[in-house]
């Protein structure tokens, strides 16, 4: 199969026969072999109907259902869990993603050999200081971190080689990094391409301020378990064996004045109790190193969801 295009929404009833048609018209007029995957993360309107109906006409639709809302991480892991083709194409189901864009981001993970290729929405259609200003700031703070030289990372229009996404877990609300993640996994070839952002059609954004925040709280995440994911007790165990070496030599110096200086009132005096306090902290952050080594090599199943239906997988 030539190419997977997986798409995760919530309450999209309105745009789905649209861009399934408009999707439609761009791998036939390319001859492309095809399956689109609809992942219905917890839809209160008619989507799911509306992912039925569009499967009863053609074959290559095919519809996950999630039970509950888990999120667009979840909707996507799925996705790529049951992707076959052998480029993976995700794209929001709000039509703000133009499928025009498909077979030049297909060409170029097979011919410029590229592990992902993430879309670049350069001129954007939305608010100028509740979306646009807080994605720049955002994007530079996550090209400073993660060492990856995009524009967009939230750019939903993403193309992977099937290696890429057989090979990372996405979860929580990674979905923002799927490129760090992949980086991770060793996959160090990324492009970009700009691509079309067009103004809403149908619906409401699903977004809101928070998705800054968390997005922040997500890369720090990424760059704690991407680094010391494994071996949780090198990053505990030394800033514990520092806290509590610190501490244990302020204890000493304290006791070396009591006893051959004859300086009394070692309770009383401030640096005991951040001798104490040191030593706790160290102690804490050791054990804590050695609760996650535990868990790390017992970690049950991380991605887990409640799907109600399946159509065509």
């Amino acid at each position: 199969m030539d190419v997977t295009i997986v798409i995760p929404l919530f309450n999209e009833d309105e745009s789905l026969p649209e861009l399934t048609a408009w999707i439609e018209r761009v791998v036939n007029e390319n001859n492309l072999s095809y399956e689109i995957i609809m992942i219905d993360d917890g839809s209160t309107d008619n989507s799911w109907n509306v992912i039925e109906q569009l499967r009863a006409v053609n074959s290559n639709i095919k519809g996950i259902k999630f039970q509950r809302n888990y999120g667009k991480s979840a909707a996507l892991n799925e996705g790529f869990k049951a992707a076959q083709g052998q480029v993976i194409i995700t794209m929001d189901a709000d039509m703000q993603d133009s499928p025009d864009e498909i077979p030049e981001l297909r060409k170029m993970i097979l011919e410029g050999n590229f592990d992902i290729v993430s879309g670049w929405k350069k001129k954007r259609f939305d608010n100028t200081l509740t979306k646009n200003i807080p994605s720049k700031l955002f994007n530079a703070a996550a090209r400073k971190m993660s060492g990856i030289k995009l524009n967009d990372f939230n750019c939903g229009l993403k193309a992977y080689k099937y290696k890429v996404v057989k090979s990372i877990e996405v979860y929580g609300e990674m979905h923002r990094y799927v490129p760090v993640l992949a980086k991770w996994a060793g996959f160090r070839k990324i492009g970009e391409k700009v691509v079309e952002h067009r103004a809403r059609k149908f619906g409401v954004t699903k977004f809101g301020w928070d998705r800054f925040i968390n997005g922040f709280l997500d890369l720090m995440t990424i760059f704690f378990v991407g680094k010391f994911g494994k071996r949780p007790m090198h990053f505990f165990g030394l800033w514990g064996t520092i806290f509590f070496l610190f501490g244990f030599a302020i204890f000493i110096y304290l006791s070396v004045s009591k006893f051959f200086f004859e300086v009394t009132g070692m309770t009383q005096r401030p640096l005991f109790f951040f001798a104490l306090l040191a030593m706790i902290m160290g102690t804490q952050l050791f054990l804590s190193g050695f609760i996650g080594e535990l868990i790390a090599r017992n970690s049950s199943e991380r991605n887990h969801y409640l799907i109600e239906q399946k159509i065509g997988l």
